[in-house]
């Protein structure tokens, strides 16, 4: 009786111990690494349909507010799982050991430079390939329908007051600005990506293609995301400095949100 239970009190410890050194493990196999990619884009938009959109609209603010706290949801307790892991490995919360590419091999001003680079080519090329979103969207996925759901980059503001939108961007801008885009780049860029080196140099398209098809709220912009998103992954895959994407789509996100609130502000939109 003693032994049987010893060996449930240890069981639980075991599985945990087997999880921890899968995720931590040098390699993941591809279908842990493609479930790994697509999972946590499935559960936004379960939040967002079962608890954060019925919220939102109850509370008559603009629906973008349910994309953002649905990532919330989500996204945060991913950062925490991966200081989770850090402390399995290291023996306190910490994002090394767990994360890739925190070396810092350039200097604060050549990533800098590299990292604006890259952050205006997102923004620039974002904007110039929303007609290429558009003729998807028109094409393949006008079926879906729900509310601000559109190729345009500003449906979701239709049908508001500016009061009010000023009022949940504002809201917003710390954390779909940049603290949620920021964890992105850390699950995404520092913890999934390193662990395909079985890939080779298809690693940062496979990165690539699943994090732009991650958004299954926007499946429509696909294609543009893989455009405009992959000279970043390459350059943090084949130099090993996540800084560089973390300027790249962090920064953009701050960028377009912080403009968007300015026009909103002066009634330009």
């Amino acid at each position: 009786m003693e032994n049987t239970q010893n060996l449930t009190d240890i069981a639980p410890d075991t599985r945990t111990s087997r999880v921890v050194e899968r995720l931590l493990a040098d390699r993941h196999s591809v279908p842990l690494s493609i479930a790994l990619h697509l999972v946590p884009g499935a559960l936004i938009v379960a939040v967002y349909a079962f608890i954060a959109a019925p919220l939102t609209r109850a509370t008559g603010f603009p629906i973008f507010l349910a994309w953002a706290i649905a990532l919330a949801v989500v996204l945060f307790p991913i950062q925490f799982g991966l200081l989770w892991l850090g402390r399995k490995r290291t023996g306190r919360y910490s994002l090394r050991g767990v994360l890739h590419y925190l070396d810092k091999p350039f200097s604060r001003g050549k990533i800098a430079a590299i990292g604006i680079g890259l952050m205006v080519y997102m923004t620039v090329v974002s904007l110039a390939l929303i007609p290429l979103d558009s003729l998807v969207y028109d094409t393949a996925f006008t079926w879906i329908q729900y509310e601000g759901a559109g190729p345009s980059a500003t449906t979701y503001l239709d049908g508001y007051s500016q009061q009010s939108l000023v009022t949940t961007l504002l809201i917003c801008l710390p954390f779909t600005g940049f603290t949620l885009p920021l964890i992105e780049e850390y699950y995404f860029r520092g913890f999934l990506l390193p662990r395909l080196p079985q890939l080779g140099k298809w690693a940062p398209l496979f990165n690539t293609v699943l994090f732009s098809v991650y958004h299954f709220w926007a499946p429509w912009t696909v294609l543009s995301k893989i455009v405009f998103l992959f000279p970043g992954v390459w350059f943090v895959w084949r130099k090993h400095d996540i800084r560089a994407s973390i300027w790249m789509h962090p920064g953009s996100a701050l960028l377009a949100t912080t403009g968007g609130l300015v026009a909103l502000s002066m009634g330009l939109l």
